[in-house]
């Protein structure tokens, strides 16, 4: 079992930054990826970013690409997630995600039902 716990949101103004942490515990040694989603009142929850665990692969939503960037450090299990230029639409609670099956296609970490362990969220509001 792996828990997932995320931190680190807040309101900020449109343009600002914001660096979301997820401190994964438990087997953290069997994880083989984690990810970002995120939900905004009245929409379906959305893919946003994910890494894989061990390597230097990372992946992105078009919407945050260029302004986001997801990194981890395996040294104490963490995934962070830096939100630069933030905009209005932006504004969701975000999920930290994470799995232990290993996929060939990048094309599975982009989707939730690939993860098996979620955080609780954390609330990002970001005015206009």
């Amino acid at each position: 079992q792996v828990q997932v716990v995320e931190s680190g949101g807040g309101l900020v103004q449109a343009g600002g930054s914001l660096r979301l942490s997820c401190a994964a515990s438990g087997r953290t040694f069997t994880l083989s990826a984690a990810g970002w989603f995120r939900q905004a009142p009245g929409k379906e929850r959305e893919f946003v970013a994910a890494a894989k665990w061990r390597g230097s692969s990372t992946f992105y939503a078009d919407s945050v690409k260029g302004r986001f960037n997801i990194s981890r450090n395996n040294a104490d299990n963490t995934v962070y997630l830096q939100m630069n230029n933030l905009k209005h639409e932006d504004t969701a609670v975000y999920y930290c995600a994470a799995t232990t099956l290993a996929y060939p296609s990048e094309n599975y970490y982009r989707v939730a039902r690939t993860y098996a362990y979620w955080g609780r969220g954390t609330q990002v509001t970001v005015s206009a």
